[in-house]
């Protein structure tokens, strides 16, 4: 019986190994672009140091129950203080990108008004050590930290947002526009106004719908703005944005639920790309939407067009829906991966590797989009340090399969030309706090230690090949 098992062990080592084999990162060519990605809210830490103003954030942990873990992101993985050592580690890994983004209540403590020197001199830095380290910073404008003395006047729902938004961008283009050349002007727009704004489960914790339609107008067209008062300074800049998307399913093959994956499939991922291609509004396919017009000025329609150099596409499950009378407004409802008896990660999203390949042809329809870099991908798993290892196996698997799609859908002729994994460490996960990890370095948050998981030791070894060019 012990013989037997060390087989079956041993074939399912042999078996593991041999499937990351089937993958090699060098085929997807030299000029495919390998970095990670990471948040200033969720890695920075140093809250009230620096010069830093509070954000929606600061607000939103401090409010009790609002973070399943009671924590906060006052210390997160110390990143203020520990990023060379940070930026080491990724060039370590043999990544070409490092993505990370701007914390506004760094730059403009009040949002607008008096610049903070001292954030600038910060992320002057981490720029420089990423050039230092042969590494392409990749600069995210705006990742959810809205300051909270803007939230505190409407924030995303008043629609002078607009000019604020684009004053930052306009400084931090002036400001860093000679080091940096690529840009990402906000990330998941329909996460932090549907989460924000209407579901309440985000910052700053709005339950409006109100709220929600005058945010999803005014983010369209600051992304827009943004965009173009970065093409006005940066001329030969590369800009784009970052959308999560997801692949929708229904739960049952028939004419109801196929609705309802119309709906979601508009709300979660076509509601920031189609207006800022030219598209507009779908208001036929979610009726709801025609409020907006509400909301809508002369000249909004020509300003909330931009022409992206590049879409950036987070993708990290798949979503089921089924159409229900119990929810109003969008008349369906999410169908759990745990209902369905799914593969999950830590947060409770199934593991589906085949539908970043789906995502990825439907982004591929639309002529007006140039290029495609997958911004975010990765997964939480139960990471555990036995010994001054981690031994991330499901995280491999993930990756394994996940990016053999990826190189389906770019030998198929989709314009993919980058992958950034979420995340270089382990952090600050929003409302779950520091439970979920998707970090290919494990941190030990009470000490700050930093370890290598077999994941990253995998990306290190694939990745050689950059070093050797």
């Amino acid at each position: 019986m012990k013989l037997t098992l060390s087989l079956i062990c041993s074939f399912l080592v042999c078996s593991l190994f041999s499937q990351r084999d089937t993958i090699v990162l060098s085929e997807f060519g030299d000029k495919f672009l390998w970095g990670t990605a990471c948040s200033a809210f969720q890695v920075e830490g140093s809250t009230k140091e620096g010069g830093r103003g509070p954000s929606v954030w600061d607000t939103f942990t401090a409010t009790k129950g609002r973070i399943k873990d009671g924590s906060n992101a006052d210390t997160s993985v110390d990143f203020y203080h520990r990023y060379a050592e940070d930026i080491a580690l990724c060039r370590q890994l043999n990544f070409k990108v490092f993505r990370f983004s701007i914390s506004w209540s760094r730059i403009f403590p009040k949002g607008i008004g008096a610049i903070n020197t001292e954030g600038m001199e910060f992320y002057h830095r981490v720029i420089d050590e990423c050039h230092k380290n042969g590494l392409e910073p990749w600069v995210t404008i705006y990742h959810w930290d809205l300051p909270q003395e803007l939230e505190d006047q409407g924030g995303w729902a008043n629609r002078q947002v607009i000019d604020w938004f684009g004053n930052y961008a306009e400084v931090l283009a002036r400001e860093y526009g000679s080091k940096v050349k690529n840009w990402i002007v906000m990330n998941e727009p329909v996460a932090f106004v549907s989460l924000g704004y209407m579901i309440g489960y985000h910052a700053p914790g709005k339950k409006s719908p109100k709220k929600y339609l005058c945010a999803i107008h005014h983010v369209n067209i600051a992304m827009a703005e943004g965009g173009r008062r970065l093409r006005k300074i940066i001329p030969d800049a590369e800009i784009g944005t970052s959308l999560s998307c997801s692949i929708i399913h229904p739960f049952k093959d028939n004419s109801k639920h196929t609705t309802a994956v119309k709906r979601a499939d508009l709300l979660l991922n076509r509601l920031f790309l189609e207006p800022n291609l030219g598209l507009g509004y779908d208001y036929q396919t979610f009726p709801f939407l025609t409020r907006i017009k509400k909301y809508m000025l002369p000249g909004d329609e020509a300003a909330i067009k931009f022409s992206f150099d590049f879409i950036g596409l987070q993708n990290y499950f798949r979503v089921v829906v089924k159409r229900t009378p119990f929810v109003p407004i969008v008349w369906f409802k999410q169908v759990s991966a745990k209902k369905r008896g799914v593969q999950m990660n830590e947060m409770g999203f199934e593991v589906y590797p085949k539908g970043i390949y789906e995502i990825l042809k439907q982004f591929g329809e639309y002529k007006q989009i140039k290029r495609i870099i997958v911004t975010e991908n990765g997964v939480c798993v139960k990471d555990r340090l036995i010994d001054g290892e981690v031994n991330d196996e499901e995280r491999l698997d993930f990756f394994v399969k996940y990016l053999g799609y990826l190189k389906k859908a770019k030998d198929e002729g989709v314009p993919v030309e980058g992958y950034f994994v979420w995340s270089l460490t382990d952090n600050f996960e929003w409302s779950e706090g520091y439970q979920p990890r998707f970090g290919l370095i494990f941190v030990d948050f009470s000490t700050q230690q930093r370890t290598i998981k077999e994941s990253g030791l995998w990306f290190q070894k694939q990745l050689s090949f950059y070093r050797k060019n």
